[in-house]
């Protein structure tokens, strides 16, 4: 990714110095396991660490790479160079390079994802305390972006937390399955490569041994990792175009913080534009574009092909890169997001009462009047707020097969809007009880 959407620490989980650094280690510690079990010289195991401290040339290692057209037999060459062609020759016994690649990828999967996690807690913990601000902010809900009935900001926002608190969950089950290694050797069969050298390692790098792995690991893993990044981000902008929403001139119940000295438009001065949430919302669609290769990455001619190399290499670094920043900014946006109570109320009040129109039929139904009865009375009335900008409650109150059946002060009754607030404590229980 671009340095403007990307943030170091991600960034540096897939910088080649990195993936060096994690391919020394997977070599390293195979070389511990093969001298414990006596089939290399333990000295010669000594020796690899000599490197331990070393930060590996990266343009040497494209130097070499450029004449053999290698990465891996690259490295090793380098590593060579570093603690002697003797010492050396053991290194990578019986083992294939998706040995050393696939185990870290996973790695790096691994890192990304507590990064990752780390973010979701920090948006949780913003959504839950504007939940929590807002709890009985009263504001319209809609439905096919209209007028429905009374709901609360805190409710929006509480919603918004449960969908992330799922996502934290996908994702921790998401790190679980992709946090496996493979040291098996070409085709997996272990014939060249003791299992012990496969435990030994995953155990001194915080994987679990691959149960099967052909010569490489299964890219089901891959691709469920990638689909769930791709839930968190459709869930990233599902917030964003809420926001955007409700920032809109007509609604404004809700806006990005805008600070001094910014600028909304080169052409319009006025303009407070909805930029934070629609860059967000152009984000997920980069994280999510990384899920469909990495589905078609599952088939694999036999035991092996490199048609997922490609993908992994561009859609690792970019979808984890990407999703970190997202997290980041929306967690900031909603920490800093000006709330409009009273433009929330103005807006329900637009067209005079006209919400409660579902209390007045279940009233007229609960008072005798069959339901294509109640129905026809309320929706004649309501129309008169649509089409005269009559006042809804008024009208009920005038009309005489109505007041037949409920008096004024039922009427009234029906306009209540504590009704509609009156189990938002049972659902913040749910929500936010442990």
């Amino acid at each position: 990714m671009i340095p403007r959407y990307s943030r170091p620490e991600m960034v540096d989980i897939w910088s080649p110095s990195t993936k060096f650094k994690i391919w020394y280690e997977i070599e390293a510690h195979a070389c511990d396991a093969m001298a414990k079990i006596g089939i290399i010289p333990a000295e010669n195991a000594e020796a690899v660490w000599k490197a331990k401290d070393v930060e590996f040339d990266v343009s040497r290692i494209d130097e070499i790479e450029a004449t053999i057209k290698h990465d891996v037999i690259a490295f090793l060459t380098h590593l060579a160079e570093h603690i002697g062609s003797e010492e050396a020759r053991f290194v990578h016994q019986g083992m294939t390079s998706s040995d050393v690649l696939d185990t870290c990828l996973n790695i790096q999967l691994v890192r990304a994802s507590n990064i990752l996690l780390e973010n979701l807690d920090d948006l949780l913990s913003a959504l839950k305390v504007r939940a929590e601000e807002h709890k009985m902010t009263v504001r319209i809900g809609r439905s096919h972006g209209i007028h429905a009935e009374p709901t609360t900001m805190g409710l929006t926002f509480a919603r918004f937390y449960a969908e992330m608190k799922r996502n934290k969950g996908r994702l921790e089950t998401a790190k679980n399955e992709i946090a496996t290694g493979a040291i098996s050797g070409a085709v997996g069969t272990f014939a060249n490569i003791d299992p012990f050298i496969e435990e030994y390692v995953c155990d001194k790098l915080g994987l679990n041994p691959e149960p099967i792995s052909t010569q490489v690991i299964p890219r089901d893993r891959h691709a469920a990792f990638f689909a769930t990044l791709g839930v968190i981000a459709s869930s990233i902008e599902n917030i964003a175009t809420e926001i955007r929403h409700m920032q809109r001139t007509e609604v404004l119940e809700a806006e990005e913080y805008f600070s001094k000295g910014q600028k909304g438009s080169s052409a319009m001065p006025h303009k407070r534009n909805p930029v934070l949430t629609e860059n967000l919302t152009g984000l997920s669609r980069l994280v999510r574009m990384a899920v469909i290769p990495a589905m078609e990455n599952v088939t694999l001619w036999h035991e092996r092909d490199i048609s997922h190399s490609s993908v992994e290499r561009n859609i690792g670094p970019d979808a984890t890169v990407t999703l970190d920043f997202a997290l980041a900014r929306l967690t900031s946006v909603i920490k800093k997001l000006v709330i409009y109570p009273d433009n929330m109320i103005k807006n329900m009040n637009k067209f005079r009462g006209l919400v409660m129109s579902q209390r007045v039929l279940l009233a007229l139904t609960q008072a005798g009047l069959s339901r294509e009865e109640a129905y026809r009375l309320v929706q004649r009335n309501a129309m008169k707020v649509w089409e005269e900008g009559k006042d809804f409650k008024t009208e009920l109150i005038n009309d005489p097969e109505v007041s037949k059946v409920l008096t004024k002060d039922e009427i009234d009754e029906k306009f209540d809007l504590g009704y509609h607030t009156k189990h938002v404590d049972m659902i913040f229980q749910r929500i936010f009880t442990d």
